[in-house]
């Protein structure tokens, strides 16, 4: 998986990659719910999290390769 790993670090190491992904944490992680949210969007919402969590992970863990 290694390399895969290193694919995510490079596709996200520029500008552009920094930027997608820093649109994808602010409508996923650090999107603000109300008290009133259904279940059916939280389920959702968890599953986006995750997602952007295990591409972050992806991005560090080839980061740490290359350095």
């Amino acid at each position: 998986m290694k390399d895969i790993e290193k694919q995510y670090a490079r596709a996200f190491s520029g500008v552009a990659g920094k930027q997608v992904l820093a649109h994808l944490r602010s409508i996923t992680v650090e999107r603000v719910y109300g008290p009133n949210v259904s279940n059916e969007d939280l389920r959702w919402w968890a599953a986006q999290n995750a997602l952007v969590h295990q591409i972050e992970n992806l991005i560090q863990r080839g980061n740490n390769l290359t350095q």
